[in-house]
């Protein structure tokens, strides 16, 4: 999720059952070249210290840490450049105007990069290529802060009386941008203006398809689109996915905030309230457009919610929104091909007391024909995950007539269990858990790393294995492992894994927080909140935060080893300015370039465009924050890290 909304932080202590930890943590006899015995001590508290595990700092992670804390701008490690590559407003186009900050418009901010900017999805050029210096950046604009955008807008979200420009501008400013870039002689990335690729999805103009189980049933109908089958726009996108073939998938994600209305009074009624669909509102767009008003169009808001797949390489492609993949608060869409040949996608519900879902493709993937797997994401299981305290995990498929999923409980058909993907996982006994973020596939060990942003609602008699802490102020990171083997061998599609707790955030100089890493994490080690994940060529994980300020330091980026006697030894990498949090890192394929998006600056409170926490990144008079994306690499060349 980018900014923390729901920010509903308590002060008060994390508690946690030691010895069930200590056993979900001691649980490490899959790593590569590791005793179970060694790894039991090496990933101990952290009551032990820098030199009482032999050998337990081996990685070749070798960057000099930052230190915590927060200020006006951004920071990486020394020896690395973290330059600004495509910032809010930045021309798209050989039409576009240039970024005018006093004077906002729909039809100029179309042209241009979005607001917000979160998942990042690196697609090298020509389409089939390798390259690292040449290809395709897909960014998702989340959402938009009026008072960080506008001249003429003061205070925070809902503000009073807005007019049509600013919802039309919003509106404009959500969505995707696809833009083409290069890595010059000199190292620098820029990105190419009048690129034929170049490319804006938005809210207000973009024409998608619903596809799947759910297209065309009677629930996604409305008076624009009685055919249940053409949606304009996407809203809230989050994080999101690449696969195999090519396509960018991007996930919708608190499209609640969008709608006005009284779900109540709306044969929706219950369908809504578990969606969030509560006037719980930070935008105005219903004033203007009736599709935002639930009591108006009962059925829009189903229309929203859903992982929607376009191919990047297409400017002309028209989006799909996959209904097979279920509808509820996605955060990212991460595949994998198991080694029967079926594409998986992987996502969170990023909301408190949700599920993590898993979807399997009836049809095989076929690496040598393209158009054979367009449409691989309309047919499938999709599951829930159900997590055992003896460390199996159980996926628990969500199929109409199956179990409780009957007309009895209110499902009609399978359009009806994917349209309520949160009440039929609720049916199913599906494990709740502690806000899931990012979920991503290790490409080499084939396991699979959930990032658990917090929970601080989480009392004592709720905790479970997989969510150990009460009052989670701090997040966790479980690790999924399929049965099979590691790397293309790793059977994505079984329906029983093996799991464990990879590291419970927070700070381990406070023995009351429950924190658990390697031994030897340094006072920059620790981080809080994780949101996004990725792994760079090697394998190694790359944990993205938000929430960080409520522990007193920036968001950012550390980075581990997953295997061996440094797995869970967190460095802390790069951060990011007062406000902002770190998004959609990804790699090039050499490993030589992280991209990073540096989400809503200045976003704390009192905050406003006259009068910012920061400038950054032009720190220009008159010139507001700017959400950016940012190209990290080595000086002199080679890989990151």
């Amino acid at each position: 999720m980018a900014c923390d909304k729901m920010r509903c932080m308590t002060k008060e202590v994390p508690t946690l059952d030691a010895e069930v930890t200590k056993s979900l943590i001691a649980r490490r006899d899959l790593l590569s070249g590791t005793a179970a015995a060694m790894a039991t001590a090496a990933l101990a508290p952290t009551a032990l210290r820098t030199g009482e595990v032999e050998a337990a700092s081996s990685t070749d992670l070798d960057f000099v840490e930052l230190p915590h804390g927060i200020d006006e701008t951004h920071h990486v490690s020394p020896g690395f450049t973290a330059d600004v590559l495509v910032r809010w407003g930045d021309p798209l186009f050989a039409d576009s105007p240039d970024f005018k900050p006093d004077s906002l418009t729909a039809s100029s901010q179309a042209k241009q990069f979005g607001y917000n900017c979160d998942f990042i999805g690196y697609f090298p050029l020509p389409y089939g290529s390798a390259s690292s210096d040449h290809g395709l950046l897909c960014v998702n604009h989340e959402y938009t802060t009026s008072s960080l955008m506008f001249t003429d807008v003061r205070g925070s979200n809902p503000y009073p009386a807005p007019t049509r420009r600013h919802v039309d501008v919003e509106m404009a400013a959500h969505g995707h941008t696809v833009v083409e870039v290069k890595r010059q002689t000199d190292g620098q990335w820029s990105y190419v203006q009048d690129s034929l690729y170049n490319r804006r999805i938005t809210a207000s103009e973009t024409q998608m398809k619903l596809t799947g189980p759910a297209a065309g049933h009677d629930r996604l109908k409305t008076s624009a689109d009685p055919t249940g089958r053409l949606v304009i726009g996407t809203l809230n996108n989050c994080a999101g996915g690449q696969t195999p073939w090519g396509t960018c998938l991007t996930a919708e994600e608190n499209v609640h905030y969008y709608f006005a209305g009284d779900p109540r009074g709306t044969a929706e009624a219950g369908n809504h309230l578990s969606m969030g669909f509560n006037q719980s509102l930070f935008f105005s767009w219903s004033e203007y457009l009736d599709r935002f008003n639930v009591e108006k169009e009962p059925h829009e808001p189903n229309r929203f919610g859903w992982v929607v797949e376009f191919d990047p390489y297409d400017p002309e492609s028209v989006p799909m929104k996959r209904t097979a993949l279920g509808r509820f608060r996605h955060e990212g869409a991460t595949t994998a091909i198991s080694s029967d040949g079926r594409v998986v996608v992987y996502s969170g519900d990023d909301q408190l007391f949700q599920y993590i879902y898993k979807f399997v493709s009836a049809g095989i993937y076929d690496p040598d024909n393209r158009d054979h797997n367009r449409d691989l994401l309309d047919d499938g299981i999709l599951t829930v995950a159900r997590f055992e305290e003896d460390g199996t995990l159980e996926w628990l498929p969500l199929v109409w007539g199956d179990g409780p999923l009957t007309p009895e409980n209110g499902f009609a058909d399978q359009a009806g269990v994917l349209i309520e993907t949160r009440r039929a996982a609720s049916f199913l006994g599906a494990t709740p858990m502690d806000r899931p973020e990012d979920v991503e596939t290790n490409l080499i060990t084939g396991s699979v790393f959930v990032a658990l942003s917090k929970n601080p609602f989480r009392r004592d008699f709720r905790t479970d294995g997989a969510n150990p802490r009460s009052r989670n102020r701090a997040g966790h990171i479980l690790e999924l492992i399929p049965p099979g083997g590691e790397g293309m061998h790793a059977d994505h599609a079984a329906t029983t894994f093996s799991w464990n707790v990879f590291l419970q955030a927070g700070d381990p100089s406070d023995p009351s927080s429950g924190a658990q890493y390697h031994a030897d994490v340094s006072e920059s080690g620790w981080l809080a909140n994780p949101d996004n994940l990725a792994f760079d060529p090697k394998g190694r994980l790359w944990i993205a935060t938000d929430g960080a300020s409520d522990f007193d330091t920036a968001d950012g980026v550390w980075a581990t080893e997953v295997r061996g006697t440094a797995r869970a030894l967190t460095r802390h990498f790069f951060k990011v300015p007062v406000g902002a949090e770190l998004t959609g890192p990804a790699f090039t394929p050499d490993g030589e370039t992280l991209f990073c998006s540096v989400q809503h600056p200045a976003q704390v409170s009192g905050s406003t465009f006259d009068n910012p926490a920061t400038r950054w990144p032009d720190f220009e008079d008159g010139v507001p924050p700017r959400p950016s994306v940012v190209a990290i690499t080595r000086k002199g060349g080679g890989t990151i890290g």
